[in-house]
């Protein structure tokens, strides 16, 4: 540590890092792209929305799931089950909302006049 100053121990607070750690982070910053260069690291937009169907197929799942221990007697956690259905059934909705937002602005592009 860099010694113990107010404006250190600030920064530790704030932060829960010390001064060299926040250099570190600083020094490890990511790199501009040269132009025509891609980022490995990134997505594409099919892999994302890919992944967040999935997400919300693994929600319904566990749902379901839950939903069957407590009919069968398996568990008696009510407000478990309820809860599970919820984030399951807020996630539908959300990925509903998306796919409207995605095919909205597919005909806004085919609308378009070259």
């Amino acid at each position: 540590m860099d010694g113990l100053t107010i404006r250190n121990g600030q920064s530790l607070l704030d932060t829960g890092k010390t001064t060299n750690e926040n250099r570190a982070d600083f020094n490890n910053v990511a790199k501009p792209l040269a132009p025509g260069q891609t980022d490995p690291s990134s997505k594409s937009f099919a892999d994302t929305l890919k992944d967040a169907v999935g997400e919300v197929n693994t929600l319904q799942k566990v749902s379901d799931k839950k939903a069957q221990d407590l009919a069968t007697g398996k568990t008696s956690d009510i407000p478990d089950v309820m809860m599970a259905a919820e984030k399951a059934d807020i996630a539908l909705r959300m990925m509903v909302q998306v796919r409207n937002k995605i095919i909205q602005a597919y005909e806004d592009v085919m609308k378009m006049q070259v």
